[in-house]
């Protein structure tokens, strides 16, 4: 524990020694999984910059922060809908100042594809086209984008082929941003959840492993707090189905 509050120290100075708000937001948001709490000193940060000079890259970065505080720090539906809302808006103000910024849109979109979901099947049925125009931009401008791609993959895969799902396009989408990034582990759980809806028992379970396996995330945080604890219900859930049959 000791050690723990003195890393945390450490952080916390580097942050507020930080060049600009958007480095010290950054600082902050390095390892947010080792204290919770300096999600609320990033927003802190760039919610102050964000009055004095709305960038699009400090309001991109405000945007991922309310995003997060909604994943990670909310403990109801009230709080998480607060959080994505503030995320929603802090990403439409990026995207206004920036209309060709990536990363503004990928935040637009992240937090307004959550809002609509805590909302209820009617608000996400209703948010569907803003969010494949959404992901359609982000593609447009990067087609690359692991977050694009994974926001198309998760769409086609989870709409009704009359609403434009497809899990074939859907896989391309997933493997497209693994290719992209290969230790990016949030589309490599998506993609096993694909696969785990199609049957696919074997490939899901190679897919989780390796989320498990993965000795260096992209995003360590995310991995630590959200990927690899769904990765193992995962595997729980689907071990009925891979393990060996016994012979007769």
């Amino acid at each position: 524990m000791v050690a723990l509050a003195a890393a945390v120290g450490l952080l916390v100075a580097a942050a507020a020694s930080a060049d600009t708000p958007l480095e010290a937001g950054g600082e902050l948001l390095a390892h947010y999984h080792d204290d919770l709490r300096q999600l609320d000193r990033a927003r802190d940060v760039l919610e102050s910059a964000a009055e004095r000079e709305p960038t699009p890259e400090v309001l991109s970065g405000l945007a991922h922060t309310w995003f997060l505080l909604g994943e990670f720090r909310a403990r109801t539906d009230r709080e998480r809908l607060t959080a994505y809302e503030h995320g929603r808006d802090a990403g439409r103000r990026a995207v206004a100042a920036a209309p060709r910024s990536e990363t503004a849109h990928v935040w637009y979109a992240l937090n307004s594809a959550r809002l609509a979901g805590t909302r209820g099947i009617t608000r996400a049925a209703a948010a569907l086209p803003g969010l494949k125009d959404e992901a359609a931009t982000i593609l447009a401008l990067n087609p690359d984008s692991v977050e694009g791609n994974t926001l198309a993959g998760g769409l086609a895969a989870e709409l009704p082929a009359m609403l434009g799902g497809d899990r074939t396009r859907a896989e391309a989408h997933f493997r497209r941003a693994l290719k992209a990034d290969p230790r990016r582990t949030g589309p490599r759980v998506e993609l096993a959840r694909l696969y785990i809806a199609t049957r696919r028992y074997k490939d899901a379970q190679r897919e989780l492993q390796q989320v498990l396996d993965e000795p260096a995330p992209s995003d360590l945080s995310y991995w630590t707090l959200a990927d690899a604890p769904h990765a193992r219900e995962l595997l729980t859930a689907i071990a009925p189905h891979v393990q060996p049959r016994e012979s007769p």
